[in-house]
């Protein structure tokens, strides 16, 4: 993976999502150039510097967007406003759950993607899932092609939002395909957590019956042909909901977080590599708990053991071989399971090929593309 900051894995994680997620590298340059050395100091210390650093690129990229669009240039500044979006989007990720300016960041950063979504991609709109007197946020990108088509549901992890979905370039391709995607902000992840307080919880099968009740209201879905896919943490929160929620027709573990709970154990030992700095304060943000005695008894349930044996539809399960923070094991696990999954896969991304790292962000369009079209081969097999 390449790293920029070297011997700083969560900082460069930050670096690598940004760049393979639409990022210019002349532009995440001079926005690390000024903290380099803070990073020397470990992941924790200096992200507030890291947000300011990062802010003031975005900042000259919306406000030269801003004249691009007063220009009549929409296209240019659309593409700008998007870049902006997607550098917010990680530094903010990197925040303390306390930091006092993290909800402002974040609704900027709402604000800037939907300036991009109205001037390059108004076939990508914003819309609101019930859910139990609240809603879940999301955003759908239509499939190029007239009609009824196939869906995804995409559920993002720990850290990640429905920005960095939409700025990995996937529903670009599942729309390439004539697929359509819902990218959705779960309970404990982006606006659902920052501004509804929602929170995580065992039982995904909740979000995923919303999410299918929300798709089959649209006459732009085939009710038939409706997968989910969840990437990182969302590796448990898929399978888990496809096991128990039988109106779907096929699953992807985007990273197989098969045993999450004993991952937080090793985590407790200092084994493994954390996703975002101030790691402790976040986990217990996302779960709703206030102590960590609690939370890790609660964690202990985020385990697929007895659960994949319930997967009936093609399951997937893509991983890399050198994911420093889910163990490749847990894969094969996930795997020897899903008995009776009709159609079971284990796809591991080598160091060779690239997308070996946690859900293989040293080389996403590789992995990307492969899930793409696994999933098109299945639905095109669905009558």
């Amino acid at each position: 993976m390449f790293e920029y900051f070297p011997g700083n894995y969560v900082w460069n994680l930050g670096v690598v999502a940004t760049l393979n997620s639409g990022g210019l590298i002349d532009e995440v340059d001079r926005a690390c150039r000024p903290i380099r050395e803070l990073a020397a100091q470990g992941s924790d210390v200096g992200t507030a510097e890291f947000m300011a650093s990062w802010a003031r690129v975005a900042e000259d990229l919306a406000t030269a967007a801003a004249a691009d669009e007063k220009a009549g240039h929409l296209r240019t500044a659309g593409q700008k406003y998007q870049r902006a979006t997607n550098y917010l989007a990680q530094a903010e990720r990197m925040q303390s759950a306390k930091s006092p300016g993290r909800a402002a960041f974040y609704q900027r950063l709402l604000d800037l993607q939907q300036k991009a979504f109205d001037l390059i991609d108004p076939a990508t709109t914003r819309v609101a899932i019930p859910f139990e007197g609240s809603l879940l946020p999301a955003y759908f990108k239509r499939a190029d092609t007239d009609g009824p088509a196939p869906t995804v549901i995409l559920w993002n992890g720990l850290d990640s939002t429905k920005e960095h979905m939409y700025a990995s370039g996937f529903a670009h391709e599942m729309a390439a395909r004539g697929v359509n995607t819902l990218m959705v902000d779960c309970p404990g992840s982006g606006e659902a957590l920052r501004f509804l307080g929602l929170t995580s919880r065992v039982e995904t099968e909740d979000w995923a019956a919303a999410c299918v009740d929300y798709l089959l209201t649209r006459d732009d879905v085939l009710p038939a042909k409706i997968g989910l896919i969840g990437w990182s943490l969302g590796g448990y929160y898929a399978p888990r909901a496809a096991a128990f929620e039988k109106r779907l027709a096929l699953c992807v573990a985007w990273g197989a977080n098969h045993d999450w709970g004993a991952v937080q154990k090793r985590r407790l030992e200092r084994e493994g590599e954390n996703p975002v700095p101030h790691y402790w304060d976040h986990v217990l943000w996302v779960w709703g708990e206030t102590d960590l005695d609690t939370f890790i008894t609660k964690a202990e349930a985020v385990n697929l053991d007895g659960v994949v044996e319930r997967i009936t539809v093609p399951f997937l399960i893509a991983h890399g071989e050198n994911d420093r923070q889910i163990p490749l094991a847990y894969a094969h696990r996930s795997y020897e399971q899903a008995v009776n999954s009709p159609r079971r896969e284990l796809r591991v991304f080598t160091k060779e090929e690239g997308g070996a790292e946690h859900i293989g962000l040293d080389h996403f369009a590789h992995v990307q593309t492969f899930i793409a079209d696994w999933v098109n081969d299945v639905f095109q097999g669905i009558a």
